[in-house]
Order: C-alpha cells, then structure tokens, then sequence
C-alpha cells in the first residue's frame, strides 16, 4: 500500500521509489494491482515522458491478463510517441501484452510494421522483436509480414551488414551484432515454410555467412544464427552446402560451447541434407575423442545418425578402435552405439559375428543383455557359421576371459557345437584350423564356473554346459560330474538345485540325457527382433495386472500361481544372493510384492527375508528367526498344478538352456530325476459344511469367507472370499494380499475381476487354499491387505482375521 501511496504522487522522484517497489515485491498474481491500474493509466497519459517511461517498464514487467486488456490501447498509442525512448519501452510492453492476451494481437499489427522503418537501432532492434512474437502469436500478422515487410526487412539486414564502422554499436567490429541477430531471427520466421519469402532472402543469407568473420565471438553467433535461418527456410541445396560447411569449421574451433552447438545444428542438418554433412564425417569422428565429456557424448549420437550401409564398416572399424583407449565412464555409451549400429546395418553374419566378438573382447563387461541375446539368436540362425563362431569364441576366450558377457556367449556355444569345436566342423578359408579336445572343452567351461568374479548367471550357463558336453564328450563325463558335484553345497540356491539335478541325470539317466541335452533348435530371429522392438512381446499372465516375460518366444500355458511363484526358469528372476540369504526371494522368483499383482501368495519362510520380502514381515508383524534351510527335496515337494517339474531345469536369464523336445517317456523318467514328486491331486468341492464369517468390514468395504473341505485331507481348507463395496464410488486397480504364520501354507488364486462396483451392484470373488500342518493343535490366523483407487488415490487398508470357525 505504501508503493500506491507513492506512485499516486505527483512528483517524478516518489513515482520512481513507488514503481521500482511495485515491480520488486509484487508480482501479477496479486490482487492488490488491480487498485494500480488507474494510477498506471494516467501516468502513461501523463505529459512528462520520464513518468510515461516509468509506467511503461512497470506495466512491462508485471502486467497480468487484465491490465494487459484496460491499458492496451494506452500502449498502442505510445508506439507512434515522438520520443525514441518511449517508443522503445512501449515495443517491450506490448510484447509482454500479446504474450498475456493473444487475441489483442491484431491491435499491433499495422504499428509493429511501422516500427521496422526505424533509424534509431534501439527501437528498431524492439519493433524486431515485436514483430517476432506477433508472427508466433498470430497467423494473420504472419501472412501481414511476409507479404509487407520482407523486402523492406532485407534491405535493412543489407544496409547493416554493410554499414561504416559506427563506434556506438561496434563490437569487435562487428557493427550492432544484437540487430544482426534479431532480424536474421526475424527472417527465419517469414521464411519458413514460404518459397517466395524464402527467395527474397537467399541472398542477403549468402552475403551474411560469407563476409562475417568468425575468429570472434560476436561474428561466431551472427554466423549461428543465419546457418539455422537457412536450415529453416526453404529449400536451397547451394546455402545449405554453404551453412553445412560453416559448422564444419566451427568443429574445429578451440572453443567447446562453440563446437557443441555447431554438433547440435549438425543434428538437425542430416535429415535434410545428409550428404553434406557426411563430408565432415572425419572432424565429426575426432569430436567423439574430444576430452569433453558432452562433446563426446554429443559427437556419438551425431555418427550413429551418419551411419548407413554405405560407411558402416569404416565407421564401425573406427569407433571399435577408439573404444579400445576410451575412458571407461565413457566405454557404456560407446558400447551401446556400437552394438545398435552392428545390429542396424550389419550387411552380412559373418561381419556381424566378428565386430561383436570384437566389442566383447575389449568391453564386454559394459554390454548390455539384449545385445549378446542377440548375438547368441545369429549364430543360432547361421548354420554354416557354427563351427566358425565356436573357433572364434573359443580364441577370443584365451586373451579375453575377464570379460562377462563374452564368457557367458563363448560358454554357450561351446555347450552347443563343443562336438563341432574339436572336429573343426565348418571350416573357412579364412581361419586356420586349430587343435582343441574334449578335455580343452571342458577346461574352458570350468574356468568360467570357478571365476571368483562370475556372476549367477554365468555359473548357471556353465553348469548347462557341462550337462550338454557330457553327452558331446563321454569320455570326459566322470570329470564333468566331479565339476558339477561340487556345487551340491552352494549357498545360492538356483546353483545347488541345478547342481543335484544335474548331477542325478548324469549317474541315473543315461537313457534320457541325449535327449535332453540335444541341440537347441533354431532361435525365431523375427520373433526376438519383435520383443526388442516391443511389437510382439510374448508374455504370461501371472496375475490381472502382472505378467512375466518369457525366454526366445515361446509360449507357456498359464499355470497356477504359486507354480509361477516357484518357477525359476523365467527371465524375470533376478540373481539371489551368495550369501545364502533371502530364502524367501529365491522361492518367490523374484516376484515383486507391491501393490500390482492382483493377488499374492506368500507362504512362511525359514529365515529372514531381505528386499522385496520385506512386506511380509509387515503383514505377518513379527519377527522370524534364522533356522536351518530347507532342502531341495522340501522346495520341490511345495510345487502345485500339473507344470513338469522339468521347468527347474530351466535356463538362467533369457536363454533356454535345455532342449525341451523329450520324449513323454523321457518326460515320465524326469519325474524319476525329481525323486517321484508328482503334482498334487485338486482337491473336491465337497466335504464339512463351516459357517461363513465376516473376516472384515469397514464403512467402506465387507469381506467374508465361505469354507470347504475335502473329504480324507483335514489339513486343507478352501476359502472363497466375497469382496463387496458398501461405498458409492466405484474401486479400481482392487489388490488382495495376505499372509499366514510359518505352520500355514497359503495360496491364492487370481481374483474374478480388479474393478469393485459401488452400493454392493456386484463383487469380487476370489480362491484361497490353506493347508495347516498343526491341525487340532493351532487355529488359522490371518493378516491380510487390501488395495484400491478411488479418484486416483491409492487408499490401503489392513486387517486380521482371528475368527476362524473351529476345526479348520
């Protein structure tokens, strides 16, 4: 209040203190301007032309959609003011005008116009400016322009450009670089898109570009902004040559901010004129070398966009020598450029196989799964290439064997073609044949398994491997056993189960092991191609709003949950720990516990779980202390549904590990391997008769429980939960999760529906089975979750349920 009090003043000094506060601590949101707009009208109409300036820089600085509509015409009239001064001030506030009220454009059209004939650099440089905004604004003062102002636009571009040396708008003689810029900007809107606008300015653009000196920073920026003028406007093969090689040279200036945007125009250059700029390949290669991190980063994805069938092999040949002394927070980006552009335009296998081995070699710990998926899915595809691709792995392996991904490649095309390895099957003329034997096979797998740095995966392929190669190599099949045995006690539990499996197929089963371990049939390349892209992706449902990916394509059928659960086959399980712990993780596969699985079966665990088991122990709200691990046998016995227990021999990650075209009599000994573990038999609906229960209610939600038994099995019970909303919205997104002590084992079929109708109009159903091992002596008890959106709120509510009928 205190500023109105001093902009009402009469005096120019109190004004100045009173409008220098207004525009300081307020801004356009408060509703205290609306008492300044009469002050601001009269002082614009006032007759001394420092207060009007004063009332203009406020008006221009926080003026709000209101104010803009009461004072335009005030502003407008001021444009034609007889002082410079004024007229400049009124150019910037009607800007901020039209910015706040579009539909007030048209006001300033024919006044903008008039001020482009100005002398005085001042004005002239904001009536460019204003004219700029009401072309972006406004269609109609677009079309005006082009149409009126074009030629007199040029001609006053021409006049500076060629103007004497001027001491009050030099710079590094340069005269007036900020009007330079503004009208080739201006030129750059009227030209886009317009042929004829587009004519008329080609040649002042050519005058520009060639006589501005560019060993300064002023002439550097000129030079800027007309080679994005010309990449704008129309086409004009020979100006876009000539913008294309300005940024060339810019690419060789010391200056870093210059080289970085001359790469980011380059960007924008090769979907136009592609040509040109593959002139400047070699300066463009030596900027992905640069010491600056984000000219380098920049300078990559600039010769991705270069590569095509054409250059690939040099480019590639290139980039792959300079990754061998690139920086290694830089070798993760190069690699993964690199393996796109091989995948991209490898014009044949063989090509394609060696610069992946190459990359492997040298940054193998830095590529990403997809790419050596992928390579695994051509040498696939190449028939007559599987005797090469195993020769070159298995060199590559003797120089390189700390790299990750290329063990795990070489690992499993030797488990696949070892047999073509030692025979060197498929030999070209341009590889020497070498001396390898069954027992060199096997030395190079089992010095991937007992690498201190492989990981779980790794391990686990090798382990494949061995099985396939004691079939391949029988004579070495008692040393491959001794290899696999000593896994038996690992603590990571995919290792010890494939470990004993593995193990009980070679002593016990002879007769299907060929079988089992022939070769894998041919990877679907479309198909994997698909699933990178996301096309087709195959998946499974786990549940109604989860599903899981599944290895090379292949369809599975859907399975019972808790089979999924327990399913470490599947390409979503990530690696449990070595320690031994997350016992809880290992039998879960992996699977995410938050809200977002429609239903979640969680059994009691052995010892504390770590990650994402955590939700357990806050649903169960106790503690659970370490115990003895269960065995093998124990885990095993828990499996649910009719899937073979073949799927635990499945692949790690996500290739398939294991032929899966097994006789039914093969499959029939495999359950033989599992010690006779058959599925257990579905239990019958009918049985005791328990009353139902309410097992929780709230104002908003009842859920109660139906109980059944099958006659013979005291220990199971069926639950059929009944979820009703009492409210008057409709839930969705609706997750049900429970959980139960150690003695209980629970599981939960998918829900009927995840959309809970309002006012009881319907309901959710959903199948528990809870099998007590202390039946008679302990009662069931349950803690449960429940999950919903309304009105796109996530709204969690809890509870136990302690009333269970007696006899249950």
């Amino acid at each position: 209040m205190e500023c109105l009090k001093l902009i009402a003043s009469a005096e120019f000094p109190e004004k100045r203190i009173g409008y220098l506060g207004l525009m300081l601590l307020l801004d356009e949101r408060q509703e205290v301007l609306m008492l300044v707009t009469n002050s601001l009208k009269q002082d614009l109409n006032h007759a001394n032309q420092y207060i009007v300036g004063l009332a203009l820089c406020a008006l221009g600085n926080i003026c709000s959609a209101e104010m803009a509509r009461d004072l335009a015409p005030e502003v407008e009239r001021l444009l034609q003011f007889r002082d410079p001064n004024t007229r400049k001030k009124a150019a910037l506030c009607a800007i901020r005008i039209i910015k706040k009220v579009p539909d007030l454009a048209e006001n300033f059209i024919n006044p903008a116009a008039a001020l482009l004939k100005e002398k005085h650099h001042g004005v002239l440089i904001t009536g460019v400016q204003l004219c700029t905004d009401l072309c972006k604004v406004s269609p109609e003062a677009l079309e005006h322009f082009r149409k009126r102002c074009t030629e007199g636009l040029v001609r006053t571009l021409k006049d500076v450009v060629n103007s004497p040396y001027a001491p009050e708008y030099d710079i590094a003689g340069i005269t007036d670089p900020f009007l330079h810029i503004r009208l080739v900007r201006l030129l750059r809107v009227l030209g886009q898109g317009d042929a004829d606008a587009s004519d008329l300015m080609n040649d002042i653009l050519a005058q520009v570009a060639t006589k501005t000196e560019s060993n300064k920073n002023a002439g550097n920026a000129i030079l800027y902004e007309c080679v994005e003028t010309i990449m704008s406007i129309e086409d004009n093969g020979g100006l876009r040559v000539l913008a294309i090689n300005i940024l060339g040279r810019f690419l060789s200036n010391r200056d870093n901010n210059i080289r970085y945007v001359a790469l980011n125009m380059l960007m924008k250059a090769i979907t136009v004129d592609s040509q040109a700029v593959q002139r400047h390949r070699a300066t463009i290669l030596e900027c992905v070398k640069d010491s600056d991190a984000s000219i380098r980063k920049r300078a990559l994805e600039l010769v991705y966009l270069l590569v095509n069938e054409s250059n690939v092999k040099p480019l590639t040949k290139e980039l792959i020598e300079y990754l061998e002394v690139s920086d290694q927070e830089f070798k993760g980006d190069l690699t993964a450029k690199i393996c796109s552009i091989i995948a991209k335009f490898s014009p044949e296998k063989i090509w394609y196989i060696d610069q992946m081995l190459k990359v492997l070699s040298e940054a193998g710990n830095f590529v990403k799964d997809e790419a050596w998926h992928a390579l695994i899915v051509v040498i696939s595809n190449a028939s007559d290439l599987h005797g090469y691709s195993v020769r070159a792995l298995y060199r590559a392996f003797q120089t390189s064997a700390e790299q990750e991904t290329l063990v795990r490649v070489a690992v499993w095309c030797i488990g696949e073609y070892g047999d073509m390895l030692i025979n060197n099957v498929g030999l070209l003329d341009i590889e020497n044949p070498i001396t390898v034997t069954g027992s060199d096979a096997v030395d190079i797998v089992e010095l991937a398994i007992k690498r201190h740095t492989s990981d779980l995966t790794t391990k686990s392929m090798s382990l494949i491997a061995l099985l396939k190669l004691s079939s391949r190599f029988p004579s070495c099949s008692e040393r491959i056993r001794d290899i696999i045995i000593q896994n038996r006690g690992s603590l990571v539990l995919e290792l010890q189960q494939r470990s004993i499996e593995f193990n009980s197929v070679i002593e016990k089963h002879q007769n299907i092991r060929s079988a089992l371990v022939e070769r894998m049939p041919v990877l679907d390349e479309a198909t994997f191609i698909g699933r990178r892209a996301g096309s087709s992706p195959a998946m499974v449902s786990t549940s109604n709003s989860a599903s899981l990916n599944l290895p090379n394509g292949v369809a599975k059928p859907p399975a019972a949950p808790l089979v999924d659960l327990l399913d470490l086959s599947s390409d979503d399980v990530p690696a449990p720990s070595s320690s031994g712990g997350g016992f809880l993780q290992d039998l879960l596969g992996g699977v995410d516990l938050s809200p977002g699985l429609n239903q979640t079966a969680i059994s009691g665990t052995n010892e504390a779980p770590r990650t994402g088991t955590d939700i357990l122990l806050d649903l169960l709200s106790i503690e659970t202390p370490p115990a003895q691990r269960s065995s093998i046998t124990d885990i095993l016995s828990s499996s649910q549904g009719d899937k073979s227990p073949v799927a635990s021999l499945g692949e790690i990650s996500s290739l398939p590990s294991l032929s899966t075209r097994a006789t039914s009599a093969g499959a029939t000994s495999m359950m033989d391997l599992l010690d006779g573990f058959a599925p257990n038999p579905p239990m019958p609906g009918n049985g005791p008769v328990y009353p139902p229960i309410v097992a929780f209610e709230s104002s908003s939600l009842r859920i109660t429980f139906d109980f059944s038994k099958a006659p013979g099995n005291p220990r199971a019970t069926a639950i059929l939960a009944t979820f009703t909303n009492l409210s008057q919205n409709i839930y969705t997104d609706f997750i049900f999760q429970a959980a139960v002590p150690k003695f209980l084992q629970l599981h939960l079929d998918p829900a009927s529906s995840n959309t809970l109708p309002a006012n009881g109009n319907g309901s959710i159903t959903q199948n528990l089975r809870v099998t007590n091992s202390q039946h008679g002596k302990k009662s069931l008890v349950m803690r449960m979750r429940i999950a919903y959106k309304f009105n796109n709120e996530d709204i969690l509510e809890e509870g136990q349920i302690n009333n269970f009928p007696r006899g249950l």
